[in-house]
């Protein structure tokens, strides 16, 4: 306890990180109160089958996913999920178009078109998301729209197109001005968001049953352990690769060659894939106006979270997914390139050529067991809802929830730790590095 107080004495000293975090801390809040603003022209009180319809299933990630803002028919209703889909758009474009790939190379200015792009493609989205959501709503709550009216259609899909960007906004704020990935920040901040609710779902459901409901619960809390656990040493697990620097002549006198690590990262592509693929997998939803109740053949497969097509394509799409964004992130002829400017080579391995064709070895062979347990990770809840557990908590065994959650709080605590340890102040564990996503190189 005491060392916790002095580390946060630690971090209120240091100005540039209290004014980040007290700066996210605005941003979150100003999102927080946005998800309870309800559209103009709807009744809150007639949104009982909406909230209803988001208890589980695939709606219910879409609602965690806001924060509870789609079941609150919120002027962030739609959340940033049109913005990921935007971006997965862009990036999957970067990869077969030439023109997206010579912004890829124009480093800042290309950066920058880049984002521009994915704005104007956010809008899109978002404007054809709109109608069908209202849509939805008008059908689950007969009553909840007080004058369903072309000016009410209009005025609520500029309202909802009008939120997402601005979600996007406070997202890239908390990135340039706060502590963390602002996009990640803000999903993550939604799933904390229904975590209370889902664990009093599950302890009411529990306590109601006779015989044993009460030990059932605990079994799960200890199961859910175990699996947060698991989540993160997935997250933080690396693969060490000793590279050896040459001996160097100084005066007269000789120094040895110095041995330094390269950590590679067994989920180097962290939370993105997971992000990603559950993002492809509401495209059907929303292709069905986010109706699952009348939806049949495909769509309807694809809106059972517990089904075996749902399951199969979505661990299939995080293992794709991983291996792409191990492949934007790591780059072995850059790191190859690097180690021979500064006289460094892997012991038994030529430098050049078969420098780079072993770290590309390396990297398929642990990204291979890393993504297809990233897959087996996110489709465990559908296993908690088969086993009985109410659908709101089951997707925090697991999944999306829990892969975003543990991914995104690393991340920005070691970012938290970076601050501190630039200023020669200890850092949040004293028995080692906080790892996020990106690693650390470590040498002895």
């Amino acid at each position: 306890m005491k060392g916790l107080i002095e580390t946060l004495r630690n971090i209120y000293k240091i100005e540039d990180l209290r004014n980040r975090i007290f700066a996210t801390i605005g941003f979150v809040l100003v999102y927080r109160l946005g998800a309870h603003i309800v559209l103009p022209g709807v009744d809150p009180l007639q949104l009982g089958n909406l909230r209803s319809q988001t208890e589980g299933g695939i709606m219910g990630i879409l609602n965690m996913f806001s924060g509870g803002a789609f079941s609150n028919a919120s002027i962030f209703a739609l959340g940033i999920m049109p913005y990921i889909s935007a971006s997965i758009v862009i990036q999957l474009l970067g990869m077969a178009i030439p023109y997206f790939q010579r912004l890829q190379k124009e480093g800042e200015s290309g950066r920058k078109k880049i984002n521009q792009i994915t704005r104007y493609l956010t809008v899109l989205i978002t404007a054809g998301q709109a109608p069908g959501y209202l849509a939805n709503l008008n059908a689950q709550s007969h009553g909840a729209i007080v004058s369903n009216s072309t000016i009410f259609w209009l005025s609520s899909v500029v309202i909802l197109v009008a939120g997402t960007m601005f979600v996007m906004w406070l997202g890239e704020k908390i990135t340039d001005k706060g502590v963390g990935n602002g996009i990640s920040l803000l999903i993550m901040i939604g799933i904390i968001a229904r975590l209370p609710f889902s664990i009093f779902a599950e302890f009411g459901s529990r306590i109601e049953q006779q015989g044993g409901g009460l030990v059932a619960f605990l079994v799960e809390i200890v199961i859910l352990f175990f699996v947060f656990t698991a989540t993160i040493l997935l997250v933080q697990g690396t693969r060490r690769i000793p590279v050896q620097y040459a001996k160097r002549i100084v005066g007269n006198k000789q120094y040895g060659g110095v041995r330094q690590y390269i950590p590679l990262k067994v989920n180097a592509a962290g939370v993105m894939p997971i992000i990603f693929a559950q993002a492809l997998m509401f495209i059907p939803l929303m292709l069905t106006k986010f109706n699952t109740e009348t939806t049949t053949g495909i769509a309807s497969a694809f809106a059972d979270m517990t089904g075996f097509w749902y399951n199969l394509v979505f661990g299939g799409l995080v293992v794709l997914f991983t291996y792409f964004y191990t492949a934007i992130t790591i780059n072995p002829t850059q790191m190859a390139d690097d180690m021979k400017k500064n006289g460094g080579f892997i012991p038994g391995i030529k430098p050049g050529r078969k420098t780079v064709e072993y770290l590309d070895a390396v990297m398929s062979r642990i990204t291979l067991p890393g993504s297809i347990f990233l897959a087996l990770v996110a489709i465990m809840p559908a296993f908690a809802m088969i086993a009985g557990v109410n659908n709101q908590f089951a997707h925090f065994f697991g999944g999306t929830s829990l892969l975003i959650l543990v991914g995104v709080v690393l991340d920005t605590l070691q970012q938290i730790e970076s601050h501190l340890l630039m200023r020669h102040y200890d850092g949040l564990m004293k028995s080692g590095r906080i790892k996020g996503r990106s690693g650390a190189v470590s040498s002895v």
